[in-house]
């Protein structure tokens, strides 16, 4: 359901976390002439004084380090992503009947133009980005938003009905959607992640399926045939459903035939995009992203020649597997986007050669069995740190594998795995882990690790 801008006026709305999309979606609200207060967990003296100086003057109430205490006085909750639809005042706002809401949905109500929407555990900001980098050079108007950095209400009012917002959206996001329906959803993969927040895999699974609840016939929803608990998340959906394998041809979606990306459309025609060894993004899971990103754009309607040339050409994105440098034979690979077990297993298995691993982080209840269980030989040495460093040493040494170290901090790491390689290893940084307990996130993070292999050349 779209609404009227009209309708926001005097709504007392209250914007629970100030991050990137808490402060777009208090923009916005204040735009649209609502009734605006807002509430962070950081007190006064913690919040950043540009904001503090935006919020002067203009009749907002401010609940900094304390909640508000009459819920019932709001229309409406909009809640940041990092923010838990558990916590106390938030459940008392529900029972009254006020509605909750996250950034994703206001955007999609008041705002134009069509969404292509993008799910899963990894993958979600390459694909999102080669999504964005298809519709611009199909001439659409395009906003690549969500997830990947750039709150969706930030481009919303500026959306014309034409316009597409390829949407990196996350578990958190889709937990607060009410009517967001795009024309165009993906499920790209479902592993373990964000446990300390659902609690369970059935959990988390449902929050990723509600991506797709709105949709309907006409619309599509492109997810992994070869990763069976994601593809199972299906079974009630009422888009088209369109299928992407990298292991099995497939009678309809996009798949791998004798090194060819193939897509085949409802009516049977069969189209072949590039070779698999023309891309350049390294990597399975990169292969996966491509068939994603290619079925994506074709069922919305872009041209296979047009998707052929920017899959051949697309360079990847910045902190996902992106290399760094190369100091006396020794090279640099940057994924701090690798923020779960999964994503750095696909890391470790997209290099070749010998690897000295800087790993750890915050912990998000994950186990960390299987990416110890991946190194396959190729992982020589792990350093680790962060508050999961202890955890993964004691599981590494329990496998059996005994090459670790823990560091203090990045610049540490850096230089203790520099000592550790060989001329032809690769120093990858991939920690397994978010990054919140040292940094305000993976980009933060994956910065701070280039800035140290930068000075190791000097």
């Amino acid at each position: 359901m779209r609404t009227n801008l009209d309708n926001m006026k005097n709504q007392k709305v209250l914007v629970v976390g100030l991050g990137k999309s808490g402060i777009a979606a208090l923009q916005a609200m204040l735009k649209l002439g609502a009734n605006v207060s807002v509430q962070d967990s950081k007190p006064m003296e913690a919040v950043d004084p540009q904001l503090l100086a935006f919020l002067e003057g203009k009749n907002v109430e401010c609940y900094f380090g304390r909640d508000p205490q009459d819920m019932g006085a709001f229309d409406m909750l909009i809640l940041s992503p990092g923010v838990s639809p558990d916590l106390c005042f938030v459940k008392k706002a529900r029972d009254l009947g006020v509605e909750i809401i996250g950034e994703l949905e206001i955007a999609y109500r008041i705002g134009k133009g069509n969404y292509a929407a993008i799910t899963g555990t990894n993958g979600k900001t390459t694909t999102t980005t080669l999504v964005g980098e298809i519709f611009k050079k199909a001439k659409r108007k395009t906003y690549v938003v969500g997830n990947i950095g750039v709150a969706v209400i930030s481009k919303a009012l500026n959306a014309e009905e034409d316009s597409w917002m390829v949407t990196e959206t996350s578990s958190f996001q889709l937990e607060t959607i009410r009517y967001f329906k795009p024309a165009v959803s993906a499920i790209l993969n479902l592993t373990p992640d964000h446990l300390d927040r659902h609690k369970t895999m059935e959990n988390y699974g449902k929050a990723k399926a509600r991506i797709f609840e709105n949709q309907e016939e006409g619309q599509y929803l492109v997810i992994n045939y070869d990763d069976k608990e994601c593809f199972a998340l299906a079974e009630n959906c009422e888009a088209t459903i369109v299928p992407f394998s990298r292991t099995e041809e497939l009678d309809f979606g996009a798949f791998v035939h004798e090194s060819h990306l193939i897509i085949k459309d409802e009516d049977g025609k069969e189209i072949q995009l590039c070779r698999t060894d023309q891309l350049i993004i390294p990597g399975a899971h990169n292969l996966e992203n491509a068939l994603a990103a290619a079925a994506i754009s074709y069922f919305a309607g872009i041209e296979p020649e047009v998707i052929a040339q920017v899959l051949t050409t697309f360079q990847g994105v910045e902190h996902r597997m992106e290399f760094c440098g190369q100091v006396d034979g020794v090279r640099f690979v940057n994924d701090s986007k690798g923020t779960n077990p999964d994503a750095s297993i696909k890391a470790v298995e997209a290099i070749d050669g010998g690897i000295v691993l800087i790993a750890g982080g915050y912990d998000k209840d994950a186990s960390f069995e299987a990416l110890i269980q991946a190194f396959d030989r190729k992982v020589k040495h792990m350093v680790l740190l962060g508050k999961t460093a202890a955890k993964i040493k004691e599981t590494a040494e329990r496998m059996g594998f005994r090459d670790s170290i823990i560091a203090k901090n990045m610049e540490e790491c850096v230089r203790e795995a520099f000592r550790l390689a060989e001329p032809g290893d690769t120093v990858l940084l991939s920690p397994a882990c978010a990054s919140w307990d040292m940094y305000t996130g993976f980009e933060q993070r994956g910065e701070h690790f280039k800035s140290c292999v930068d000075r190791l050349g000097k």
